[in-house]
């Protein structure tokens, strides 16, 4: 997997997702001992999205980011929930309240919506999978109101401390016992962790946010340094 790039390594990340869908939700509730639920929130609460907003939540999956918004945020006016594996959405359809979101066949490099569409976009566990970070934050640049926030929640690698021993026994062996007993999918759970040691520190992926033209970058990290969220405005 390492070895992929381009439209190779998308499309080994659209099978993956595809065969995990139906266990994501609860192996996700397993892997970060229910924190995931408060990154969510907290995620939609840096979004600053006014009532009667449009929100994208891209790389949706299931719909759990989309979801907490139609929870949190009253008389929103649209919600889009985006990915490019149908079988993730199809699962979110029927989740509680999923008949609120609508679901896009979406790809992150070729987001098919117009210009400053959207008061806010989130993701979840997106950035590190896609295989033109520049070209994906550029998108999303591009589909946001002037003034509109950006917020991604993903891993990164952590920081080295007294606590690494115990956070690479997690992520090397936990996170994959956990794939191969719930969903059956070993292989899927053994690239999750390898895509967060590979993936930008949190610093570097703020800078290149700013890179891509966005404002009033920040960050905050979660659980032991493994968890990052960082958001953004675009100017304006």
């Amino acid at each position: 997997m390492a070895q992929l790039t381009g439209t190779q390594r998308g499309a080994y990340v659209q099978a993956m997702f595809a065969r995990i869908a139906h266990r994501y939700d609860l192996i996700n509730r397993l892997m970060t001992f229910g924190q995931d639920q408060a990154w969510r929130k907290r995620a939609i609460a840096l979004t600053e999205l006014p009532p009667g907003g449009r929100l994208l939540d891209l790389g949706t999956g299931t719909g759990d980011i989309a979801l907490t918004a139609l929870g949190a945020v009253p008389r929103l006016r649209q919600v889009v929930g985006g990915d490019f594996t149908l079988e993730m959405m199809r699962v979110g359809r029927r989740r509680n309240q999923g008949q609120h979101i609508r679901w896009s066949a979406t790809d992150a490099l070729n987001l098919p919506f117009p210009d400053a569409t959207f008061d806010a976009i989130t993701s979840g566990y997106l950035m590190r999978n896609v295989g033109d970070l520049d070209r994906a934050w550029s998108e999303q640049l591009r589909i946001l109101k002037p003034g509109g926030r950006v917020v991604c929640l993903d891993t990164t690698p952590p920081p080295q401390n007294l606590l690494t021993p115990f956070i690479r026994f997690h992520m090397q062996t936990v996170i994959p016992t956990l794939g191969r007993l719930i969903a059956g999918a070993s292989e899927a759970y053994t690239y999750l962790p390898d895509s967060t040691v590979r993936f930008l520190t949190a610093e570097a992926l703020a800078e290149r946010m700013q890179r891509a033209g966005f404002e009033a970058v920040r960050f905050e990290r979660h659980m032991f340094g493994t968890m990052a969220i960082h958001s953004g405005r675009r100017p304006g």
